[in-house]
């Protein structure tokens, strides 16, 4: 059954995987299918980190995110999602082992039945791409609810697949009538609708072969019909409609009903993947009309097309039997000499470009002509998704055209994603090999200006005296706790006051004198008691200011105590850490330095077998491309024959046409 082209296929079940996953609330694309998903928000960060580079298409910083942020235990809520996630990553780059253990798990685990469901879906891919189809088919019988979104249709044309797959073409076109039922309540995105009408009419034009007038094969033929007839809005979409109406043109021809091919081939584009085979088709289309002049008009342009195509060598001999058969035998001698002379080229060039790609300059011209994030000669905005590595250009070597049908070869497509794959692992193990360099420089540094600091702290550290500022803060504890019983707010009198009652006391002592020998002062018994009540109001002002703000000082005095107290403790932890480092930081500097030389090790081991991989994808790229163009050659030897037996056949009527002219005496 065909099916939509791989990497669409792939990037939106991955791009849906993902966002079912987030929840995310504002849709990747605009299809209905899309905004139909529940808008819940990202509750974890580093999860919400994970997603941002999924859609940036960088998978593999993505799936190394991701399994740091698990092995940190730090994606809850989202670690069932996350583990979907991190499966559906692994199996788009073809770790179909490791996806099978993690998908596997998750089923195995209590998680979510909507976590289950999805990894039932991913496992059932999985086992379809290894082949396993009736375990596919078991997977997905134990999905238990419809996945959401686009996820869903996805779900349904795998299950179509694998029914047809298994020759159940009745159960395919079952699957698929609902999938494509317009008035379904869900519509899928248009490209998958008009995808699941084609498949369903090559799924009923099975159920019926072989009996033109059944009613499946009269479905099938008119849903093709339809599909060939659409409107079509995208690129995507004008490939399946080319795809259908070369589909129906030559099954029209197949049952005699070349009118019907006709009108069928002229809806193709002339430019497009199916447009060699179309004109090919409307001009077999022409001569079951028994109108060789018509069939000329797309022949001859087919034949000026690149040689390349099947199709294209075919027209090298379709245009001069054309031509024989309206009775221009010398212009068809001359186009079948031509023919032989073009294919005796082609056969040429397609032994250098054999020769080419067997001295590597396939691999040289794929990296040149479709450049990547890897190499810096595109944007990080414009590079494609790693996993889903397409080549988009033909690569530079001599007659690189011949390649053009290989590179829509899926496992050509696969091969050069895993060479692709292989060459940033390559460079992402040389950047990794020069950070630890670097780190391995930051490390020494560290110990250096450790070794030069260690003894200054030390010295700084051993000019406070700790246990000396303990004692002194506990006497002031104390002295404050007296002060509070005894009520005495001298103790708490700043050191203006303090010259206050030091001059009262003086002051005291003084006046206490001049009493006891009032004639030696020379004051009068009145003026000393004058003097005596002064003293005492100032006395007793000073008393009553200071235990006015007793209770302001005596707080200060408490939050100051509790700040040293910590300072004190700050100061006592400051030495305890100073003396763990003593002990072990240049412990963790070994640490640190093992782990590095570790590091590098693994590195230095796995960059041969990497660089060995790449050479085997590289042979293998190389061995798929020879054998393309071997087969390239092998049909060019089977038209150069028919070509070169077209030649004699005319000659030899030539040659009996002049026999008789002598025999008869008068030309035929």
């Amino acid at each position: 059954m065909p099916s939509m082209p791989s990497v669409r296929l792939a990037a939106c079940a991955f791009a849906m995987l993902a966002m079912v996953s987030a929840h995310a609330q504002t849709p990747a694309r605009g299809d209905a299918a899309d905004a139909a998903l529940p808008a819940v928000a990202v509750k974890a960060p580093h999860h919400g980190d994970v997603l941002f580079h999924v859609f940036q298409g960088k998978s593999f910083s993505a799936l190394s995110a991701l399994m740091v942020s698990q092995h940190f235990a730090r994606l809850a809520p989202h670690d069932d999602e996350a583990e979907v996630l991190r499966g559906g990553l692994l199996l788009s780059y073809g770790l179909h082992e490791e996806a099978r253990e993690v998908f596997a798990r998750l089923i195995e685990s209590q998680a979510p039945p909507r976590v289950r469901d999805r990894a039932w879906f991913f496992l059932a891919r999985l086992q379809q791409q290894r082949g396993h189809l009736v375990e596919a088919e078991s997977s997905l019988a134990r999905i238990g609810s419809p996945l959401v979104g686009a996820l869903e249709d996805e779900h349904q044309l795998l299950r179509a697949q694998l029914r047809l797959a298994q020759g159940d073409a009745a159960g395919a076109a079952t699957v698929l009538e609902a999938l494509a039922d317009p008035k379904a309540p869900r519509k899928p995105a248009p490209a998958t609708l008009m995808l699941a009408r084609f498949n369903l009419a090559v799924a009923l034009l099975r159920q019926g072969a072989g009996q033109p007038e059944n009613e499946a094969t009269v479905r099938g033929t008119a849903l093709l019909d339809q599909v060939g007839a659409t409107p079509s809005t995208d690129e995507e979409q004008r490939a399946i409609r080319d795809r259908a109406n070369v589909a129906l043109g030559f099954a029209a021809l197949q049952s005699r009903k070349p009118r019907e091919a006709r009108a069928a081939l002229q809806r193709v584009r002339l430019e497009g993947a199916q447009s060699n085979k179309a004109l090919l088709g409307h001009g077999w289309a022409a001569t079951e009309l028994n109108d060789p002049k018509l069939a000329l008009v797309p022949w001859t342009e087919l034949a000026s097309r690149d040689l390349a195509d099947a199709a294209v060598l075919e027209a090298q001999i379709a245009v001069p039997y054309a031509m024989a058969e309206i009775g221009a035998y010398s212009q068809a001698l001359d186009r079948y000499r031509q023919a032989v002379a073009n294919f005796e080229r082609e056969h040429q060039a397609l032994d250098e470009s054999i020769a080419a790609i067997r001295g590597g300059a396939l691999v040289r011209g794929l990296v040149e002509s479709n450049p990547d994030d890897l190499s810096g000669q595109v944007s990080a905005a414009d590079a494609g998704l790693a996993a889903f590595a397409r080549i988009d250009r033909l690569p530079s070597m001599p007659h690189g055209s011949h390649l053009r049908p290989l590179l829509a070869d899926h496992p050509f497509q696969e091969t050069y994603k895993h060479l692709r794959d292989l060459r940033f692992l390559a460079v992402q193990l040389g950047g990794w090999q020069d950070k630890l360099g670097t780190y391995g420089a930051m490390l020494e540094e560290r110990r250096a200006a450790f070794a030069v600091r260690l003894p200054r702290v030390r010295e700084s550290a051993g000019a406070v005296n700790l246990p000396a500022l303990e004692t002194r803060r506990a006497a002031l504890a104390a002295e404050l706790a007296e002060a509070e019983r005894q009520a005495d707010g001298v103790a708490l009198a700043d050191e203006a006051e303090q010259g206050l009652l030091e001059r009262l006391r003086r002051s005291r002592a003084a006046l206490a004198s001049a009493t006891a020998a009032p004639s030696d002062a020379g004051l009068a018994a009145d003026e000393l008691a004058q003097l005596g009540e002064r003293l005492r109001r100032a006395e007793g002002a000073l008393t009553w200011q200071l235990a006015q703000r007793a209770s302001e000082r005596g707080w200060s005095v408490k939050k100051g105590l509790r700040d040293s107290a910590r300072a004190l403790d700050d100061a006592r932890a400051r030495d305890a850490a100073l003396l763990r480092a003593q002990a072990e930081e240049p412990a963790r500097h070994e640490r640190f330095a093992t782990r590095l030389a570790a590091l590098g090790d693994r590195i230095r081991a796995l960059q041969p077998q990497v660089a060995a991989l790449e050479a085997e994808s590289g042979q293998t790229l190389a061995a798929l491309a020879v054998a393309e163009l071997q087969g390239q050659q092998e049909r060019l030897r089977v038209y150069s024959a028919q070509a070169r037996l077209a030649i004699a056949q005319i000659l030899d009527r030539a040659q009996l046409a002049q026999r008789s002219e002598r025999i008869t005496g008068a030309p035929r």
